[in-house]
């Protein structure tokens, strides 16, 4: 990973934005956009996370958050891509 995407301060929002490989439109499908407020919605209760806010689009998430947990910011953007792992066809 490169310096430029390093969380390098893990205490501070962060405008952070999720993006799928290829550009893929799959948010425009409801089962897809609940999926990640469901990752979302899972991290804000068991890890941590607070989500001040966030908008869906076609292809990316975009959202600002921190982590109540210091230094766990990297972690919890690491969880939420993992859950978030589907096979679109």
């Amino acid at each position: 990973m490169g310096e430029a995407y390093q969380i390098k301060n893990q205490e501070v929002l962060f405008f952070l934005t999720f993006q799928l490989v290829g550009w893929a439109d799959v948010f425009s499908r409801q089962l897809y956009r609940d999926m990640i407020l469901e990752s979302f919605e899972y991290s804000r209760k068991t890890k941590g996370l607070e989500l001040f806010a966030y908008v869906t689009m076609t292809n990316p998430v975009h959202a600002i958050m921190r982590s109540k947990k210091r230094g766990e910011l990297s972690g919890l953007v690491r969880d939420i891509k993992i859950h978030f792992k589907v096979d679109i066809k």
